[in-house]
Order: C-alpha cells, then structure tokens, then sequence
C-alpha cells in the first residue's frame, strides 16, 4: 500500500517562531536537511517524528499535519470570524 501524502503547517511555524531549520532540527533531533524535506512535504515524518514537533511548537498534531492541503491561517481565521 502506497504511503499518503501528509501536508504541514511546519515552515510557517518555523520562520514564525524565527528560527532556521538547523535550530528545529537540533530541538527536535534530526538532521537539518530532514527539516528541509519535510517543509517541503517530500517526506512524511514517523508518529514519534511527528509529536517532537508537535511538543517544539505547542500545537496538536492535527493542527500542524494534514492528510489534505492546508490552507492559510489568515484564510482560516477569517472563515471563523463572525460577519
């Protein structure tokens, strides 16, 4: 069975949070380089990859990885604003 694509919000928490890839990866424990594949949703990282980045940031899982794209968090926030 084929893996599915998992899409991410990890990039944008990233460079909010103003670190570069090496600081995420030493935190979260991988090479630089794997920060890099996964921002870019060329590699789907393990369940236990997955918590360490969910712990690094403070969000749950599903609010950071998605088996479908993710859209903006303004496009987001703004469909749960009240009109």
């Amino acid at each position: 069975m084929k893996a599915r694509k998992l899409y991410n919000r990890i990039k944008n928490l990233r460079v909010e949070k103003g670190i570069s890839r090496k600081d995420l990866a030493d935190h979260i424990g991988v090479n630089p380089q794997t920060v890099g594949y996964l921002e870019r949703q060329d590699y789907n990282p393990s369940l236990d990859l997955a918590f360490r980045v969910s712990e690094f940031f403070g969000f749950p899982i599903e609010f950071i990885f998605a088996t479908h794209e993710i859209k903006p968090m303004s496009q987001e926030l703004h469909k749960q604003s009240p009109e």
